[in-house]
């Protein structure tokens, strides 16, 4: 991992759990916010952390911003601060810009301005929310092209026992089976507590259990369908 280095300028709710994500994986991470306290906060769990205008060119360029391999701009009520952060990444050439947008009409300025990769945490969050909420069964998803996703989900009722043979996901359900997730129980700091964890692609014989979770891929119809019949 040597020589990976990342920088995150806004250290919010959402940029700090960026930095700690990243720095969790033993990456070189530099923090950024223009508040001292803030800076002090995150400073023991990140490599660098700088207090310090990240609208100040003279001051990103003094970090040796242009060396990082990749620049998350995760400032957050200031759109304007960030336009202007994200300004001064382009023309330092930074390697790679990702940048928070709050609502469309951001994320279009942002792309006109070269920035090709932006998040927009509120909104898919607020997604992931409904569809929860529309689907119970969904513990988390990855939307991709096509109307497609990777989704993981609770067991569904009526293929609890059955085997994967049986459930036919494949010819009955136009459904990739990935992975089932195992529920584990464990002791930790004396208390019980419950995990999942991958067992690996388990074959047409095994029997799918109510604790288990299912991690498919497929159209979202597909899925939809699937769930409808089962659940």
């Amino acid at each position: 991992m040597a020589g990976n280095k990342y920088a995150v300028i806004g250290i919010g709710q959402f940029g700090k759990a960026i930095a700690k994500a990243i720095s969790a994986k033993g990456y070189e991470v530099m923090a950024i916010d223009s508040d001292p306290e803030i800076i002090d906060s995150i400073s023991d769990d990140v490599a660098y952390a700088v207090s310090l205008d990240a609208t100040d060119k003279r001051a990103l360029k003094g970090q040796g911003i242009e060396e990082f391999d990749a620049v998350v701009v995760a400032i957050g009520s200031d759109f304007e601060q960030r336009l202007l952060c994200a300004s001064i990444l382009l023309d330092l050439n930074v390697k790679r810009i990702i940048t928070r947008a709050n609502g469309e009409a951001q994320r279009i300025i942002l792309e006109k301005m070269g920035i090709t990769e932006v998040l927009s945490p509120e909104e898919e969050v607020g997604i992931i929310v409904a569809e929860r909420m529309l689907n119970p069964s969904i513990v988390s998803y990855l939307q991709l092209p096509d109307n497609h996703r990777v989704v993981e989900l609770l067991s569904p009722k009526n293929c609890i026992n059955k085997t994967f043979g049986e459930i036919d996901l494949r010819d009955k359900y136009k459904l990739s089976l990935i992975t089932v997730k195992e529920e584990l129980r464990l002791m930790k700091d004396g208390k019980e507590i419950i995990e999942h964890h991958i067992i690996g692609v388990p074959d047409s014989k095994q029997s799918l259990q109510a604790t288990d979770r299912l991690v498919i891929f497929g159209n979202v119809h597909d899925i939809d369908r699937f769930l409808e019949i089962n659940t």
